[in-house]
């Protein structure tokens, strides 16, 4: 069972080395890394280029089969060029440590997250457990992205893209176009070395047993998602 990382823990050889899923010694996922980074010196630039590049080169895609291991695993969702937000987290997470920039993947659980009628139906819930980000060590900190959601998902339900300025952390889509509160964080599940992949489908075979027996489902997120309701706003 993976062990899960103390808070504060800082650069590790685990940070850097291949993982069974976030496996940075991959050749498509060394080439893609190099690729995307592009020689930019410095490793802040080099990392914001990746983030953008898996942000939106790969397309986000929660229909895909969430109990087939190839969704979780970094070379696979390149392979697939989708996958959802756990895969494309994997995926930043190993291409920074192809460019010798430590990073590990971190979970939380959240309320309404980007939908579509079909996905919420086979949920029966708009919590997400284990929604993932990347955590990157930058200039001896540990800063969050979430390369989730590409660009063309959000104009798509007229929200920003999520940026990334590699200084503050990047998490979910806090507002909606209007401003209202639109995503809430409920819990944090903290960080890991590697996806705990057996612990995850374990959670989701217990929150989503209708769309975990279907084994993904057919369509177009893309075209069939929409903006849930706004979070309500607490005092």
């Amino acid at each position: 069972m993976l062990r899960k990382l103390r808070e504060g823990s800082l650069m590790s050889e685990e940070f850097l080395a291949p993982g069974r899923y976030i496996d940075s010694g991959a050749p498509s996922v060394v080439a893609f890394a190099q690729r995307a980074a592009d020689d930019e010196e410095g490793a802040l630039e080099r990392v914001l280029r990746l983030y953008r590049a898996i942000r939106d080169e790969i397309i986000y895609d929660p229909y895909i089969d969430l109990s087939d291991p190839a969704n979780f695993r970094a070379s696979g969702v390149l392979a697939a060029g989708r996958g959802f937000c756990i895969g494309k987290a994997a995926l930043l997470a190993a291409s920074c440590r192809v460019i010798g920039v430590p990073a590990r993947v971190g979970y939380a659980d959240v309320r309404n997250h980007l939908s579509s009628p079909r996905l919420t139906e086979y949920m029966g819930t708009d919590l997400y457990v284990w929604h993932s980000y990347t955590d990157i060590l930058i200039d001896g900190t540990w800063v969050k992205a979430t390369p989730a959601f590409n660009a063309a998902l959000c104009r798509h339900l007229g929200l920003a893209p999520l940026d990334f300025d590699g200084r503050s952390d990047s998490l979910l889509h806090p507002y909606d176009s209007a401003g209202r509160l639109y995503m809430q964080y409920l819990a944090d599940r903290g960080t890991y070395a590697d996806v705990p992949y057996e612990t995850i489908l374990a959670a989701f075979r217990t929150h989503y047993a209708a769309l975990m027996a279907r084994h993904g489902l057919a369509g177009d997120f893309q075209a069939e998602a929409v903006a849930g309701e706004p979070a309500r706003q607490t005092a």
